[in-house]
């Protein structure tokens, strides 16, 4: 079923967008493709390249300090109106912590408000003290309960027609007193789940595959894959989070 199956991977700025291992989750991506016998092509993005998302099925933005944010989000500007295209098609993005900020219409940076790429009716504005912590989040596009950690000075606030990724469990989330975690506007995940995500996560792997699948395909089915590592990792994690809440 995999045969003659092949998606490409925009991962943009590496080089700054890897605060928390976020490689590790192009690497999940890479593995649970070939692990199904779709060909994966992944396409690094550096500075002073000009990204082209005409051919691509999954764009993934990771985390970083202000400093690197601020510069990728200059990068990203120049190419938004391509970007947005992307995304009002269909197009799978991933976004993780200043990634995710990237996504809205504003982030504050100290006090100056800074331009995002608005691809998603949100904005990010500052609150103390800084939200970090391990995390656990509820959430359709995971049959297992999404787990990792966070660690983010912003509070973003979803617009009235975006979905969040998920409800929190443990945790703080989008601002610490909603009880959202992310974003879900077509098919863009934003998260404040880092770790890296992937790993412990394979749920919200497939769910990221199986829309470029349906995008590039017209079909999402993926093989079932032996998941017993990664799932153990995760429920261990869950436990100890569920047992924490239990003991307030």
């Amino acid at each position: 079923m995999g045969s003659g199956r092949a998606l490409r991977v925009v991962h943009l700025y590496p080089e700054l967008l890897n605060l928390y291992g976020d490689s590790g989750n192009i690497l999940v991506l890479r593995r649970r493709m070939e692990w199904r016998g779709i060909s994966c092509e992944v396409e690094e993005v550096h500075t002073g390249d000009h990204p082209s998302f005409v051919d691509a099925d999954i764009v993934f933005i990771g985390g970083g300090s202000d400093r690197e944010q601020r510069i990728v989000c200059d990068y990203l500007l120049e190419v938004r109106r391509e970007l947005a295209a992307f995304v009002e098609d269909g197009g799978v993005l991933g976004a993780v912590c200043g990634g995710y900020q990237l996504l809205g219409h504003s982030y504050l940076m100290g006090d100056e408000e800074v331009r995002g790429l608005s691809l998603v009716d949100l904005y990010t504005d500052r609150g103390t003290p800084r939200l970090i912590g391990n995390i656990a989040v509820e959430s359709r596009i995971s049959p297992q309960p999404i787990v990792g950690f966070e660690n983010h000075g912003g509070r973003t606030h979803l617009g009235p027609g975006v979905e969040p990724m998920g409800k929190v469990l443990h945790g703080y989330g989008n601002d610490g007193t909603t009880g959202e975690e992310g974003c879900l506007y077509k098919n863009v995940v934003g998260t404040y789940v880092h770790g890296p995500l992937l790993p412990k996560n394979p749920g919200v792997a497939d769910y990221l595959i199986a829309r470029a699948l349906e995008r590039r395909f017209g079909v999402a089915e993926l093989e079932p894959l032996d998941d017993a590592a990664e799932l153990a990792a995760n429920k261990v994690m869950y436990d100890r989070l569920m047992d924490e809440e239990a003991r307030g």
